[in-house]
């Protein structure tokens, strides 16, 4: 499966980065595949594998705050892996398959 998260502080003011790197952090040492954009952490692996991080994710930013806001999303296929990979290279497969863009 691959969850796409985001865990935000809130009433500690505007810059949040600090809080929100304790929570990469937690993911990245998890060891299992994972990826970080502006908005969202995605990571992959199995449901008792991955629920535990963000969990964990979620504590770490609880640290800097006592109110925490959590969004996940979560696609679960069964048999796939290397999802985060994957998908990404299917699109862009498709994208230079089309050429340049005329817009």
């Amino acid at each position: 499966m691959i969850a796409a998260f985001s865990v935000t502080p809130l009433g500690i003011g505007e810059d949040v980065g600090e809080a929100v790197a304790a929570a990469v952090r937690v993911v990245r040492e998890s060891g299992l595949p994972n990826r970080t954009d502006a908005m969202f952490t995605s990571i992959e692996g199995e449901w008792d594998e991955v629920m535990p991080v963000i969990r964990a994710a979620i504590e770490a930013v609880k640290a800097y705050g006592n109110r925490v806001s959590t969004v996940i999303k979560i696609d679960d296929r069964a048999g796939v892996t290397d999802g985060l990979t994957a998908k990404v290279a299917s699109v862009e497969r498709h994208l230079a398959a089309d050429g340049p863009s005329d817009r």
